[in-house]
């Protein structure tokens, strides 16, 4: 199913396949059946070279927070809600996430997480559709809502900061932020299991 959906992605995205800064889309990777989602908000460089996301320096930076709570990059799906990298790294625009976003739900109905986290403000503004910063929403709990009919209702959704906001403002109290909102999702899927 999510080869399908790639398909149609690449063939109708009304953003993707009108944007021009990109070599590839970046669709996402990782266990179809994943118990963890993680989502990005668009690729960068790297990721737009390659085909894959999160590989760059961030990429790597979230594959020692998924090993650092006992899961490899395998066991989760990575996705972004940009299937294609905007010009010069640049943050999505609101009609670019408008026309992109559809896909997005379309992966989360499919794979079915137990637990969705999302990776800076971006990915969590539009998951939880509001426009509250990352800085007041990372750390609670709060829930991405199915559109109306779908087979679930909602999943349990978990902002954190963007592994690359991690990289930059590297502190003690940015680290014990996200290994805390690591924890709770950890004991989440513990209680899911």
């Amino acid at each position: 199913m999510l080869a399908e959906l790639r398909e149609r992605h690449d063939r109708e995205c009304p953003h993707c396949t009108h944007a021009t800064a990109h070599q590839r889309t970046v669709f996402g990777e990782g266990d179809p059946c994943a118990r963890l989602m993680f989502v990005g908000e668009a690729p960068g460089e790297t990721e737009d070279t390659l085909g894959r996301p999160f590989v760059g320096k961030a990429g790597r930076k979230l594959d020692e927070m998924i090993q650092a709570i006992g899961l490899r990059r395998e066991d989760c799906y990575i996705a972004n809600v940009l299937k294609s990298r905007p010009p010069e790294n640049r943050a999505p625009l609101p009609l670019e996430v408008e026309r992109c976003s559809p896909y997005l739900v379309e992966q989360l109905l499919i794979i079915r997480p137990r637990v969705i986290m999302t990776l800076g403000g971006p990915a969590t503004k539009m998951l939880m559709n509001t426009d509250v910063g990352i800085m007041k929403l990372r750390g609670s709990w709060s829930q991405w809502v199915a559109p109306p009919g779908s087979p679930i209702v909602s999943i349990p959704l978990m902002p954190t900061f963007h592994p690359a906001y991690l990289i930059r403002n590297y502190t003690l109290e940015t680290r014990a932020q996200v290994w805390s909102d690591l924890k709770a999702v950890m004991h989440r899927l513990a209680e899911t299991a």
